[in-house]
């Protein structure tokens, strides 16, 4: 069974515009099952007899009929360059599709960024939506362009132990359309395997240890949905683990995990406020899927049940998630913004139009959606006042459950399994 995905779009587009297309993303997203919908040949680059193959003779992967899917390229890394030559010497649009889980073995053999011929889509797991865990009756594209046709959904049957449940799960495509009864075991699994990596020709990955990446994760996870600074998080390493942990090496580890598409920073939003307050720069330490950080941790659904604080800023990282793929699907990004004054917006949806949408993420209650409201007030006020900006096309706190609903001041309430791109 293939879930449609809200990539798949632009992987169209990026055919219709581009010689090659690279998606990259985590390992087991579900790349090479999507791209196979556009391939008319196909060759995989996953046994060492295959490798062993395209290195003798790279020229050879590129035979066969566009577009041309290479599957996990980068194992041979010099692919790269004979797609940018065959695409000097005879360029057509949509004539290679290139699938990678993370960087090339060896950069240096490289020798061109591929600018003008090899455009690059990030894919990432599978959203809500996707998953047909959200009915997607609220667009956000829609309320870009036109809410008055925003109609309250009183009825919701998801619960907050449905939310942990697939907070745990994850968007991975082989534990979605598993029985849930071994559902969470695909994801443990998962996760055991991301750090084996004795056999990685990359020495970047083969000479580091997989203890230290569980480190790093744990307290990288355990700072989610924050700006807690680098060296917060090795103080926590070395204080949870009474081991050494220099800034050379956190940033090695670091930047590995962000090489296999594991951690997402997300940037801060400057709106260009013309006043004395200071916009934080820091990233928020975010996750490509939640399920990761938990595994880290190792926390169950019963675990987020009984800690709401922890759930809050978990649950935040899981909307920044599907918040992410709806973005990239309208043709944006997501940031957050936080200033000196200690006013914070946890979502900034900014489009490639100039139109944004400021969110903030809650679990839901009615102290925690009134903060909420009160805090995209306040930004908007201060867009208003100080910045040339232009104010929000609108403001919304998303929620785990409950109704879905506009409040009087203009803010929309709605649940995470409501929307879509």
């Amino acid at each position: 069974m293939y879930y449609k995905r809200c990539i798949e779009k632009k992987i169209e587009q990026a055919l219709k515009s581009s010689g090659a297309v690279q998606v990259v993303g985590p390992k087991f997203c579900g790349k090479t099952t999507t791209c196979m919908l556009y391939q008319k040949s196909i060759i995989r680059l996953n046994t060492e007899a295959s490798i062993k193959a395209a290195e003798i003779n790279p020229s050879a992967v590129l035979i066969g009929d566009y577009p041309r899917l290479i599957d996990e390229w980068q194992m041979v890394p010099d692919i790269w360059n004979q797609v940018k030559n065959d695409l000097d010497l005879n360029y057509q649009f949509g004539k290679y599709l290139l699938t990678g889980s993370n960087v090339p073995a060896d950069k240096n053999k490289i020798y061109h960024s591929g600018a003008g011929r090899i455009a690059t889509v990030k894919m990432r797991p599978m959203s809500l939506y996707e998953s047909g865990e959200s009915t997607g009756k609220y667009s956000l594209q829609s309320l870009f362009s036109n809410q008055d046709s925003f109609a309250p959904d009183l009825e919701n049957e998801a619960t907050l132990e449905d939310i942990a449940y697939y907070m745990v799960r994850g968007g991975w495509p082989l534990s979605i359309l598993s029985d849930k009864s071994v559902s969470l075991d695909i994801t443990r699994n998962y996760f055991s395997g991301l750090f084996t990596f004795e056999n990685n020709k990359n020495e970047k990955f083969r000479n580091k240890k997989p203890e230290v990446f569980r480190m790093v994760l744990r307290s990288y996870a355990r700072n989610i949905s924050t700006e807690c600074s680098a060296q917060t998080i090795i103080e926590d390493i070395k204080q949870s683990n009474e081991k050494t942990m220099t800034a050379k090496t956190y940033e090695e580890y670091v930047e590995a995990l962000k090489d296999i598409f594991i951690i997402e920073d997300v940037l801060a939003w400057n709106p260009n406020i013309r006043s004395k307050t200071s916009i934080r720069s820091t990233p928020t330490r975010h996750f490509v899927d939640t399920s990761i950080a938990l595994r880290a941790l190792n926390i169950s659904p019963n675990d987020l049940l009984n800690d709401f604080n922890s759930f809050g800023l978990f649950f935040e990282d899981f909307v920044v998630r599907d918040l992410s793929i709806y973005a990239e699907a309208l043709g944006g990004e997501i940031r957050h913004y936080r200033d000196n004054a200690g006013l914070e917006c946890d979502a900034v949806m900014h489009l490639d139009n100039g139109q944004w949408a400021a969110i903030e993420i809650k679990l839901g209650g009615e102290d925690l959606i009134e903060s909420g409201a009160k805090s995209l007030n306040l930004l908007e006020k201060k867009i208003a006042a100080k910045s040339n900006e232009r104010l929000p096309s609108f403001k919304m706190i998303i929620t785990a459950c409950g109704p879905s609903y506009r409040r009087d001041d203009g803010i929309y309430v709605v649940a995470i399994n409501r929307i879509r791109p």
